[in-house]
């Protein structure tokens, strides 16, 4: 019997599985409530226009749509994502480059490796997407963390973070932050703190990774804008993706930032795969000039909102006292902090033997912490679904406190 683990690498030993994947095979079982992870609802893809945009791609531009196509991104498809951006209200600046990802995941791989070096720091939300954590890991980034409230960020805290940092001459290049339906928090940051995020990062000379997914399915309209529009010193770097608006199996993303920065993420895509899929490329091109996704989005958003009402609905029915939660206004998530003491991993052990499955909030905190918190999600499953699982998982909480 060969002894494989002696060919693995040092990264490949430090990666753990992650929780989300792992619960999802428990989901495949069957007769298993989801509340787990990110799925949109599949009634969100508009499959017709889809299927026929497919077809009439391979047909018109089927010796460019099947073929190899320059690293950056097939400029037909670069040019539909700077009109869909300006429609939407994200500004794409002259001096902007514009790069397709293989979904913003690989954005975020992409500016890990194009900026930091092991030792550096980058400055994030705690609690902060788990894909970034994953993106930047094998670099050897460290952290530093700043709360959040019921309105995300608190910059008043990053002030302090970034005065500290300085003092002790810490090499700090970035902050990391999903500003508008935060996953895992739904939270969305006011204009007054995105503006004093947009000033410290001004002050202290620092890049701002804009990971916005999410903006074209809130719900509800908050006087907001994204960072890239208000960023006037240009040091912005925005990431978004069609995997919410269009299809997430097309596996297509985008990041919009100064030319020189796009540049080098272009380096390093390079080396990973060349390019981005071609057909994908045209089709999402097709789907943005056609009005499809434009015309789509509004279902969308009357979908999400109907499962976020349910869910919200259901957590203050069934929630015992001492629990808080967040109050999304689009996205796919609710944050739920639990009474000390309450840690969601055991908790999660409960809630399986009943039937329901959540994402426990420890993974989200890159310094440790919030094992009593957990994340829930409200896209996938039904409003029927969504209020029984909150009930089992309420249920398996009484039963944890005795």
């Amino acid at each position: 019997m060969v002894d494989y683990s002696k060919f693995f690498s040092e990264y490949v030993r430090s990666i753990k599985a992650s929780d989300i994947r792992e619960l999802l095979k428990i989901v495949e079982k069957g007769n298993v409530i989801s509340l787990a992870g990110g799925l949109p609802d599949p009634r969100s893809f508009p499959k017709d226009e889809i299927a026929k945009i497919a077809r009439e791609v391979i047909e018109r531009f089927g010796e460019k749509a099947l073929q190899y196509s320059p690293t950056r991104g097939v400029s037909y498809f670069l040019e539909a994502v700077k009109n869909f951006s300006i429609r939407h209200g994200v500004a794409v600046n002259e001096g902007d480059g514009i790069i397709t990802t293989v979904g913003s995941q690989q954005a975020l791989y992409l500016l890990g490796r194009a900026f930091l070096d092991p030792g550096d720091y980058v400055v994030t939300e705690e609690p902060t997407y788990l894909g970034a954590l994953q993106a930047f890991r094998g670099i050897g980034v460290r952290y530093l963390t700043v709360p959040i409230d019921e309105d995300g960020m608190r910059t008043d805290k990053l002030e302090e973070v970034l005065k500290k940092a300085k003092s002790e001459g810490l090499r700090l290049k970035m902050i990391y932050t999903v500003p508008t339906c935060h996953n895992p928090a739904g939270t969305t940051l006011p204009m007054d703190r995105r503006r004093h995020l947009l000033e410290l990062a001004e002050e202290y000379d620092l890049i701002v990774v804009e990971d916005d997914p999410y903006s074209f399915i809130a719900f509800e309209e908050r006087d907001v804008k994204p960072l890239k529009t208000l960023d006037r010193s240009g040091r912005v770097i925005y990431l978004s993706t069609v995997s919410k608006i269009l299809a997430p199996g097309l596996r297509l993303g985008w990041a919009i930032g100064p030319d020189p920065l796009i540049s080098r993420m272009e380096l390093v895509k390079q080396e990973i795969d060349l390019h981005t899929s071609t057909l994908s490329q045209y089709i999402a091109a097709e789907a943005m000039n056609r009005g499809v996704i434009d015309r789509h989005i509004p279902f969308i958003k009357r979908l999400y909102r109907e499962k976020r009402d349910a869910m919200l609905a259901a957590l203050e029915e069934y929630m015992p006292e001492g629990i808080k939660w967040t109050k999304p206004i689009g996205g796919l998530f609710v944050w739920v902090w639990l009474p000390e003491g309450v840690n969601s991993r055991k908790l999660l052990e409960k809630a399986i033997e009943k039937g329901v499955v959540f994402v426990p909030g420890d993974p989200f905190y890159p310094s440790g912490g919030g094992e009593n918190t957990m994340r829930l999600n409200f896209s996938y499953p039904s409003p029927e679904e969504i209020r029984e699982g909150v009930r089992r998982i309420a249920e398996a909480i009484r039963e944890y406190q005795g």
